[in-house]
């Protein structure tokens, strides 16, 4: 990709901002019940039904977590409580940021506008920005959208309230599968991969890939 100075540079945040910590939470909650291979298939299952609940109508993220528990748990043959949720979910605005975030994204926002689009619940989503270390110019929730990515309804709410086409601006994510993937099929031409490494790299979706966000401003120039 040339360079390539955005109107916006809009981010999902969990995972690709934030250190997401799902598999930290279950194994917290269940690996002394289960073998380490038993525990990584049971991450692995956590993360397919939360990705599937988000698939379905929108809902508050507390009941895709208690529904994607309950399913991974059933198939497993765990035992499941609604404790066992409730603190998965109120885990989630304690996280901070991977390391390489906040200077990268410091460095970047005194030159362009910074926006987040994520999969969060309005009254979550500020705890984690807060830890961020930059301004955002505007931050869009799945809760003001009514749908959670890869929804295009999530993409197209963020286009509809910033006042722009998808060809303005650049999308920055580490999941193919809730964003490049969406954005690239809403002719969102300007991507940015961050490999976290936890899903393969796909070039069929066009993008630049980084390793953190500290690399960020090379992507834009700066």
């Amino acid at each position: 990709m040339t360079t390539f100075r955005p109107k916006y540079i809009t981010f999902d945040c969990h995972g690709t901002l934030i250190n997401f910590q799902m598999a930290e939470a279950a194994r917290d909650l269940y690996a002394e019940r289960m073998s380490e291979q038993k525990m990584l298939q049971f991450i692995a299952d956590f993360s397919a039904y939360r990705l599937d609940e988000v698939m379905a109508d929108w809902k508050p993220y507390a009941e895709v977590v208690h529904n994607a528990l309950t399913r991974t748990c059933k198939r497993n043959g765990i035992q499941f409580k609604d404790e066992d949720a409730q603190m998965v979910y109120e885990r989630v605005p304690t996280w901070g940021p991977h390391p390489d975030v906040p200077a990268g994204l410091a460095k970047v926002a005194k030159e362009i506008p910074l926006v987040i689009l994520s999969n969060a619940m309005n009254s979550q989503i500020m705890s984690n920005v807060e830890k961020l270390g930059a301004p955002f110019h505007a931050i869009y929730t799945a809760e003001e959208a009514q749908a959670y990515k890869p929804h295009f309804r999530a993409f197209e709410y963020m286009l509809d309230m910033l006042g722009c086409r998808p060809e303005d601006i650049l999308h920055c994510s580490s999941s193919f599968r809730y964003d490049l993937m969406s954005a690239h099929d809403l002719g969102i031409k300007n991507k940015v991969w961050v490999n976290r490494r936890h899903e393969p790299a796909n070039p069929y979706y066009g993008y630049t890939e980084i390793a953190g966000i500290s690399a960020l401003p090379g992507v834009v120039g700066l």
